[in-house]
């Protein structure tokens, strides 16, 4: 409403604004619907009235059925000396124990775990495994001391605009089990992760990175939702949110509800060899890589007509690399199918198989292409 409406458009304008936030609060209501043309109109004559029902309980049911599966995650050196916290939540139970999604960075060096359920009780959590490259950790607690286990979904059936949200506890503790709301604002993010002490965060310029495929939101998460879940509107799990863009992130860039997830999917598999062995075995090519644009930088020659690859700059004696007979100033441009635009996609892709999956290598040497079969080694 600008500033020169009048007083008699102002408090029709309030009037309306009051009706819509009434509509999302209550649920099943009859009202009059009057055309707001008609409101304004100089020369009135009649007005049409309509009998509509209006339903809109938002996600309340679902935000209930998810609720009290949601924790949070607090970490530290003692249980008396707590210095962090994540959310989580409940994903499965069996007859001993509850297992609970977090994200790597959130239990990341941590020696005592505390898990606050959405009842406020605490126990302590204790870590069955965590991933620094999938940014997921399993933390079990006692079963009878589990309220209630989310229901799990499926992210690939969330489309584009879908409405989703996330539970967790943003900022402070006196924000805890907060609940936002948002839509599902893309699928398939290539988002580039750094390794540092503090945990994984995004866009750094230092130590080892890699890609992960993230779903995107805009639904406000902050840190503290970390390992929180992210639902669809049935209040089925889709993701773990774990990070977000930040002015900070982006040389001061005003940024604004640009958050993601892990799919649950992905999820799901790395837990099955947390539970099984308390960490994930990835295989291990055994070269050195650079980008084709740094690859003059560091001692390689490559031909003006590659434009993407994984530029190879050295090779470990017995590894995969090694069995393949790669050599230096080759270049990767193909795991089985998927496409290598640099290195950071091959070892996201690399990071799909296990020891002993067979793969083929596609790579260029000088300006011929050339294929080749291996075993994958760690």
């Amino acid at each position: 409403m600008k500033e020169k409406d009048n007083k008699k458009g102002l408090s029709v304008a309030i009037i309306v604004g009051i009706i819509v936030l009434l509509l999302v609060a209550i649920g099943d209501i009859v009202v009059n619907y009057v055309p707001l043309k008609e409101i304004f109109s100089k020369n009135v004559k009649y007005v049409t009235e309509k009998e509509v029902t209006v339903t809109d309980t938002g996600i309340r049911d679902a935000v209930s059925k998810l609720y009290n599966a949601s924790v949070i995650v607090e970490v530290g050196s003692t249980k008396d000396k707590l210095s962090g916290w994540g959310s989580g939540f409940v994903y499965k139970k069996d007859s001993k124990y509850g297992y609970i999604f977090t994200n790597h960075h959130v239990v990341e060096g941590a020696k005592y775990i505390k898990i606050v359920l959405a009842d406020e009780s605490e126990v302590e959590g204790e870590l069955v495994g965590s991933d620094e490259y999938a940014d997921v950790a399993v933390v079990k607690i006692p079963a009878d001391k589990v309220i209630s286990v989310a229901e799990i979904g499926k992210s690939k059936d969330v489309l584009v605009g879908d409405t989703i949200f996330a539970i967790g506890t943003p900022v402070s503790l006196e924000y805890s089990f907060t609940v936002t709301r948002g839509i599902l604002s893309g699928k398939n993010r290539m988002v580039e992760m750094t390794s540092s002490s503090k945990g994984s965060s995004i866009f750094q310029t230092s130590g080892d990175s890699w890609y992960m495929n993230l779903l995107q939101i805009d639904a406000s998460i902050n840190s503290g939702n970390s390992g929180g879940p992210l639902a669809n509107s049935n209040g089925q799990v889709i993701g773990i949110t774990n990070s977000k863009l930040s002015s900070s992130t982006m040389s001061g860039t005003s940024i604004e509800n640009i958050g993601f997830a892990i799919p649950i999917e992905d999820a799901l598999a790395v837990a099955e060899y947390l539970e099984s062995n308390g960490k994930v075995t990835r295989p291990v090519l055994g070269v050195t890589m650079t980008s084709v644009e740094d690859a003059e930088y560091n001692g390689v020659t490559i031909s003006d007509k590659i434009t993407s690859g994984a530029v190879v700059t050295d090779v470990s004696s017995g590894s995969t690399a090694d069995d393949a007979k790669l050599k230096k100033g080759d270049v990767i441009t193909k795991l089985d199918d998927y496409n290598i635009k640099d290195y950071k996609y091959l070892k996201y892709y690399l990071y799909r198989y296990r020891v002993g999956d067979k793969v083929k290598i596609t790579y260029i040497r000088g300006d011929k292409e050339k294929t080749v079969e291996v075993t994958l080694k760690n």
